[in-house]
């Protein structure tokens, strides 16, 4: 892999803390229908820093985390992925997700 994408990848896993990382592209129909329901997911918690990466065929950082569709929702905590979901069409099983990466903030249970 070439080194940028390897800090890329090694600056994700390095955020502390619970991590919502979405893959997605701006032209993706999958993408532009899941997008309110992870928005609306996201309302019901605190505490968990979403990151959007634009991707696409070939792209190296997405390879790198095994993405082949998009939207992918990969969820870690502390670089260490917990959870992934594949072109979610479902608010409850994204909240449910969440809800699993919160769980995981020191202080909440």
């Amino acid at each position: 892999m070439p080194n940028d994408t390897l800090a890329e990848r090694a600056q994700l896993d390095a955020l502390p803390g619970p991590l919502l990382v979405e893959f997605g592209a701006t032209w993706c129909p999958h993408c532009q229908a899941a997008a309110p329901l992870i928005e609306r997911a996201l309302d019901t918690v605190s505490g968990i820093r979403h990151i959007k990466i634009e991707d696409g065929p070939g792209q190296p950082l997405g390879r790198s985390f095994r993405v082949r569709l998009w939207p992918t929702l990969i969820f870690l905590v502390e670089g260490r992925e917990i959870a992934r979901l594949v072109r979610p069409d479902d608010e409850r099983a994204i909240a449910d997700e969440l809800a699993r990466l919160a769980a995981s903030i020191p202080g909440r249970e």
